[in-house]
């Protein structure tokens, strides 16, 4: 029965995926005050200092849903988060999310962490997935892309699923299947 109470290290060139641990909780905090990541993300809940605190310091210990630390290779700085949750083990198939901080945008980190996480979930757990999906609103055609790379492939639309101040914005889902895999 998939289980994610290991929690793996997988080494990228420009990324590294490892456990996350409560130490990461401030670069998880500094995330937080980026607006445009809050956007990006859909993001309106408010947090405060101590929920990050714990939210970090017990990831080690889930063992439904799998939170890795996206770090720099050659120095360890935090880079971001990748995680797999809302596992179906009858249908094998689960929900991937990331999110970068500020820095480490547009210089394919994201690219890679994706791609990582993919070959992970398809090829290393047992049993092995057979579905992955995700959500994207329309304003982040940067992620869109990057998913479309790594093989993920547009399912459907939830019309303006997201209200953004004034703005609904649509969700578009996506999904890639392991017969999907990239070359």
């Amino acid at each position: 029965m998939a289980s994610f109470a290991d929690k793996p290290t997988i080494r990228g060139t420009r990324v590294v995926l490892r456990p996350m641990v409560a130490d990461d909780a401030g670069d998880m905090w500094n995330d937080l005050a980026d607006e445009e990541a809050m956007r990006l993300t859909g993001t309106q809940e408010q947090f405060d200092r101590a929920t990050i605190d714990r939210w970090a310091a017990t990831r080690s210990a889930t063992d439904d849903r799998l939170d890795l630390a996206v770090v720099d290779p050659s120095t360890g700085e935090w880079l971001g988060e990748v995680v797999i949750n809302d596992v179906d083990l009858d249908n094998r198939s689960c929900n991937f999310r990331i999110a970068l901080s500020a820095h480490a945008r547009d210089r394919g980190a994201g690219t890679e962490a994706t791609a990582l996480i993919v070959d992970y979930v398809f090829d290393e757990i047992d049993p092995p997935m057979n579905r992955i999906s995700l959500g994207v609103f329309a304003f982040n055609p940067r992620a869109i892309a990057v998913y479309e790379r790594v093989g993920f492939v547009r399912e459907g639309v939830a019309r303006e699923a997201l209200r953004w101040g004034d703005e609904f914005v649509d969700e578009i889902r996506m999904a890639v299947l392991r017969s999907d895999r990239r070359g």
